[in-house]
């Protein structure tokens, strides 16, 4: 049978649990990716107890889980704490607000958002580490190798304790490769994995819509990360193919301006060529579910919701047991 098709639930984080179930099951989704919100997944009320009343809630709708995600936590592990990362964090992890104190804070929740995992009975959490070498990313004034270096032992450092605890627990990481992030293409990409050792229970969370505005080769990507592709977004994403008023960097320009390079689109609505994705998954034989994360600052999130799911069910295929011309062969 085709995969599975799951709804990433931060998106929806405005709403409780029961309700983007219920709207879930009405779209026809066959499960979630549940977002360590409060209304979601409350990592701060985390108990064997608790996540039973999570899975009764899902099993209650017939909606099965298969992933959970922290990006927002997982941000804060290895960036360059500032003001703005206090919107984005439960006031427990700012505490004061203190750089290394915030970092420590959210590397031992992330730790803890891998033994919610394993209550859970999922093997695989998804989100992002920060990066201490995002704002070097333009080369001027000029940057040493060794810093961009010295930048990678950081995050191996920080995030190893985190892998080895999911390793106990049976569960992986997988990194959304996204701007911002230690590891945003290929290149990036490949750099951590050695400077992590090629770490167990590390791998990557493939997002095409994050690497096809770059320029990026995102099925190649599955190609080359093949044993590492954990889980899969479906999100597209558009580009301009003429010039635009603000460039790839954004102009800091909000989503949906009309000036824009680039934005997110909802699914089927941008330029990812998911064709060749799910040719390059069947070839790699990922056999996990493809999330749905759905981002259209120009649409209806449930009328959004409703056709990405409808456009991935159209898209998937299962691969061939035979080769097309076996029936010529002579026996």
């Amino acid at each position: 049978m085709a995969r599975k098709v799951t709804l990433y639930t931060a998106q929806w984080g405005d709403m409780p649990l029961e309700t983007i179930c219920l709207k879930a099951k009405e779209f026809g989704y066959d499960g979630l990716e549940l977002a360590c919100t409060e209304n979601h997944l409350d990592i701060e009320k985390l108990s064997e107890e608790y996540c039973e009343t999570v899975k009764g809630t899902l099993g209650k709708y017939g909606l099965e889980l298969h992933t959970i995600s922290n990006h927002t936590v997982g941000q804060c592990v290895c960036d360059r704490i500032d003001s703005r990362h206090k919107s984005i964090l439960p006031a427990r992890i700012w505490g004061d607000g203190d750089p290394e104190g915030v970092r420590r804070r959210a590397a031992e929740e992330m730790i803890r958002v891998g033994e919610a995992a394993q209550m859970l009975g999922v093997n695989t959490v998804v989100g992002f580490t920060g990066s201490p070498v995002w704002h070097l990313l333009y080369s001027f004034p000029p940057v040493a190798p060794d810093e961009i270096a010295a930048g990678f032992r950081e995050v191996a450092d920080r995030f190893k304790p985190i892998l080895d605890s999911y390793s106990r627990n049976g569960v992986r990481f997988a990194l959304e490769v996204h701007p911002t992030e230690i590891a945003f293409d290929l290149s990036s990409a490949q750099t951590l994995l050695e400077a992590l050792d090629y770490h167990p229970a590390f791998g990557f969370n493939y997002d095409p819509s994050h690497m096809g505005y770059q320029g990026v080769d995102y099925v190649a990507f599955i190609e080359q990360f093949a044993e590492r592709i954990f889980h899969v977004h479906m999100k597209d994403v558009w580009w301009s193919d003429a010039p635009a008023r603000a460039g790839v960097f954004g102009g800091h320009l909000p989503f949906g301006h009309r000036d824009r390079f680039w934005d997110f689109r909802s699914m089927g609505r941008g330029k990812i060529n998911f064709e060749e994705i799910i040719r390059a998954l069947n070839r790699i034989n990922y056999q996990g579910p493809l999330s749905v994360e759905w981002e259209d600052n120009g649409m209806d999130r449930e009328h959004g919701a409703a056709e990405s799911l409808q456009f991935v069910k159209n898209v998937d295929f299962r691969p061939s047991g035979l080769a097309f011309d076996a029936a010529f062969e002579k026996k």
